[in-house]
């Protein structure tokens, strides 16, 4: 089988497509590393030139794909697949239950296993297997000791190691030890930038670098690893700042807890399709001299309200006691928040920068932290200090509890093709 003809790709992107083909300069080399950009359209062209590589060289034999996730994984990368294979003219049998796909083309089978690589106790999943490949999706994302375990398990003569992220800090292990040792690693690097991907329009590009700024900015539209500083959201100023609308749809109100470090509530009204923060709560026990009780603090978040039907209040995880006291009342419906802070501080940036959340000048305790809030210059990894955090952290718990997770750039690349066999 001759590996398809793509007519719409770019140049990087038909490398990665073909860099294992006999007469590609890089075909002698063990493993791939793509990074770079988001929506580069990286990740779609490793996922076809993988499944291509393994049936180009391989029969009956077992295959990876990893992700953080397996949710994710299917979210982001097999979902969009599938469909590309079929038409490509590949058969795909998906076993959701043993998280197996069985890919065919002609009269070969290979086995895609699907696995999630989210802490350390995900090694010992993939542990014992024998593969002939694995692609690690958003490897930043995943432990060193699971991908240190899925690459051991590649084993059979002839396999490949295929590797795709956007960049992270510079004292990640995956960056000291892969993207700075590929040629000891005899590993071909490939680095892509949004360009890259023929199908975004100058106005999607446009688009895509106003959504970051700062270190994220540096990442996700240049490319490059580089250590997070200054405020964590350098753009907010004045234009961010709103007038309260005369009606909403909806209300919510997100809580960070503390005894001795302050509490944060913040009330929210759904209007025209934004969310707005329209109200806060904020006592600060050191500054104010006295702590408050469980039950006070539930009498505040009752005033907070007044009589507006709330559809849910977010509160901080580990907030145990306020959740159990907040849950004996049977008032207000409770969820615990997710407290993913990287992800939780990408998403509400781009709530922010998108008007899906709206601060309103009514709410100064936010507004002040958000001249504070600043990312800790002394950490290895990326990490805001923890201190004018309180109000940060409950609109983060909210962004996360009101907005849908976003896909990756698989979506974001040109799928015009012509195939030929």
């Amino acid at each position: 089988m001759k590996l398809n003809s793509f007519s719409e790709f770019s140049p990087k992107q038909l490398t990665l497509l073909t860099w294992w083909c006999k007469n590609s300069p890089f075909s002698s080399c063990d493993a791939i590393i793509c990074d770079g950009a988001v929506r580069s359209g990286k990740t779609v062209c490793m996922c076809i030139s993988f499944v291509s590589w393994a049936f180009y060289g391989f029969s009956d034999c077992s295959f990876a794909f990893c992700g953080k996730t397996v949710t994710s994984l299917r979210r982001n990368v097999i979902t969009p697949l599938l469909p590309l294979l079929r038409d490509l003219g590949f058969k795909c049998e998906e076993k959701v239950s043993k998280n197996l796909i069985e890919i065919s083309f002609g009269s070969i089978t290979n086995r895609f296993y699907l696995f999630g690589g989210k802490d350390e106790s995900s090694a010992a999943l993939i542990q014992g297997m024998t593969l002939a490949g694995v692609m690690l999706d958003e490897v930043a994302l995943m432990p060193r000791s699971f991908c240190e375990q899925a690459i051991a398990r590649c084993s059979v003569d002839g396999s490949k190691l295929w590797f795709n992220c956007n960049p992270e800090n510079p004292s990640h292990w995956f960056y000291k030890e892969w993207i700075k040792k590929c040629d000891k690693k005899n590993c071909f690097y490939l680095h892509f930038v949004m360009e890259d991907n023929p199908s975004l329009s100058e106005e999607m590009l446009t688009r895509y670098k106003a959504l970051y700024s700062g270190a994220f900015y540096e990442r996700f539209v240049l490319g490059k690893w580089v250590a997070a500083d200054g405020l964590v959201y350098p753009f907010f100023n004045e234009k961010y700042i709103y007038e309260v609308p005369d009606s909403f749809d909806r209300f919510c109100v997100s809580c960070d807890y503390g005894t001795v470090n302050p509490t944060s509530m913040g009330l929210w009204g759904e209007h025209g399709g934004s969310w707005y923060r329209i109200d806060e709560f904020y006592h600060d026990s050191r500054q104010k001299g006295f702590q408050m009780t469980d039950e006070e603090y539930y009498r505040s978040l009752v005033s907070l309200v007044g009589k507006r039907k709330l559809e849910f209040v977010v509160v901080d995880p580990s907030a145990a006691s306020f959740i159990e006291c907040i849950k004996r009342h049977g008032k207000f419906t409770v969820k615990k928040a997710e407290n993913d802070v990287l992800a939780g501080i990408h998403k509400t940036s781009d709530a922010l920068k998108t008007g899906k959340i709206r601060i309103c000048k009514t709410c100064p305790d936010i507004i002040r932290e958000f001249s504070l809030y600043r990312w800790d210059e002394g950490a290895k990894y990326d990490a805001p200090r923890k201190e004018n955090d309180h109000a940060m952290d409950d609109m983060r718990y909210f962004t996360a509890a009101v907005t849908k997770e976003g896909s990756n750039d698989f979506f974001a690349v040109s799928l015009a093709r012509e195939r030929r066999f």
